[in-house]
């Protein structure tokens, strides 16, 4: 049986070189991905770290780097107290489409909590990315990551 992907488009308007200096800038990364820094030199096979406040939460390597079109690196998550699984991969495919830009990113050879932490990090960070590249402002560091409780109206 193979593990589960997780993908995740959207269409973003700005350039695929916008995009892709948000993606690999450690200033823009900070700023959308509530405080994590995306380090590394973005050659193949070089190192990256995602770290906030100095404390590594995802290393891994660079796997493709072609600007503007695709970004792939391997993902293993370090942060303190967290049970770490398999290695899995990430992948950012860009491609222009008119005045937009079409993100696709595909998280591939997920263990089961890989999966569920991602699953809602993920859109968060992608929507993040997608205003801070629209209106210049990133969502708030705060932002609830559970949905408000229902209240039924019999």
């Amino acid at each position: 049986m193979s593990k589960p992907d997780y993908v995740y488009v959207t269409y973003i308007e700005t350039t695929p070189e916008k995009l892709w200096d948000a993606l690999t800038s450690s200033e823009f990364t900070e700023r959308f991905w509530f405080g994590y820094r995306a380090t590394s030199d973005w050659k193949v096979g070089s190192p990256y770290d995602l770290a906030k406040n100095g404390s590594r939460a995802v290393q891994g390597e660079v796997l493709i780097a072609d600007p503007t079109n695709k970004l792939a690196y391997s993902w293993d998550v370090v942060k303190e107290g967290v049970e770490r699984e398999q290695v899995s991969r990430v992948t950012f495919d860009i491609e222009p489409r008119g005045g937009v830009t079409k993100l696709t990113v595909t998280h591939d050879n997920l263990g089961p909590k890989t999966l569920r932490d991602i699953s809602g990090g993920w859109p968060m960070v992608i929507a993040s990315l997608k205003s801070f590249l629209e209106t210049g402002r990133e969502l708030p560091a705060d932002l609830p990551t559970s949905g408000a409780k229902e209240t039924s109206h019999a």
